[in-house]
């Protein structure tokens, strides 16, 4: 037999995949979490902003969207792992690393995933009406950065070189970066003979790694066409950097 737990956290976990959006209301204090290897531990603060409390259970996967708690395996403990969030109040998750062979020269990518549970209405609540409820769940990337890495983190984005590429029947860009943070692009525009040409295809460059970025309608961009792009820094914050296309 099933646990019965188990089944219902994949059906929770399905709906939360498969719902229109909705907005949850406990509020997380970030948008990512940095984890600085050095230190063993971070934390991150949760606000429950519903006017009724709430059900949290939180982990930590590598990347598999439909990950579930009793089937992750990451260097990391969580606590606590699960617990009420009363209405109005904070709770801080204190996220633990365990002993692991990550790579010592790059920053390291996993996803820390919180779920929100409402609870059950009352039986007098809508008695002649059927109810629907969502269990909302919130993917954040979580970046596990070695101490002692070169370079700057809030600078790693300036430090992308692009090229141009063939990329079926058009063109794309390629970035390569050279450094060992991630680079997380959320826009990226070319301008070719006093035209513009934009994609808003989010997308990420890994520590050492290269992406490429099809752009709709770009003709063969010349050596040295500007590149305009946006990134996502360690704070949240957007910042526009420049870039120039190589030879």
């Amino acid at each position: 037999m099933k646990n019965p737990v188990c089944t219902l956290r994949a059906a929770l976990l399905a709906l939360c995949v498969c719902a229109a959006p909705v907005h949850a209301n406990v509020v997380i204090g970030g948008t990512r979490v940095v984890f600085p290897a050095q230190d063993g531990e971070t934390t991150l603060r949760l606000t429950n902003d519903n006017t009724y409390p709430a059900l949290i259970e939180a982990w930590i996967d590598r990347g598999d969207e439909h990950s579930t708690p009793d089937k992750v395996d990451t260097p990391f403990l969580i606590t606590p792992p699960i617990f009420r969030m009363e209405p109005h109040k904070d709770q801080s998750l204190r996220i633990i690393a365990t002993p692991a062979q990550l790579p010592a020269d790059r920053e390291s990518l996993f996803w820390l995933n919180v779920l929100e549970v409402p609870p059950k209405p009352a039986k007098n609540a809508a008695p002649d009406k059927n109810m629907l409820q969502f269990a909302l769940r919130s993917r954040l990337k979580l970046f596990y950065r070695p101490a002692n890495l070169p370079g700057d983190p809030l600078k790693a984005p300036q430090q992308l070189s692009w090229k141009l590429v063939a990329d079926g029947s058009g063109y794309a860009l390629e970035a390569h970066n050279p450094t060992a943070y991630h680079v997380t692009i959320v826009k990226l525009t070319v301008s070719v003979g006093g035209q513009s040409y934009s994609t808003d295809t989010a997308g990420m460059v890994d520590p050492l790694g290269s992406l490429r970025m099809p752009i709709k309608g770009l003709p063969q961009a010349p050596k040295g066409s500007a590149v305009g792009y946006d990134i996502i820094n360690d704070y949240g914050a957007t910042v526009t950097c420049q870039g120039t296309v190589a030879p």
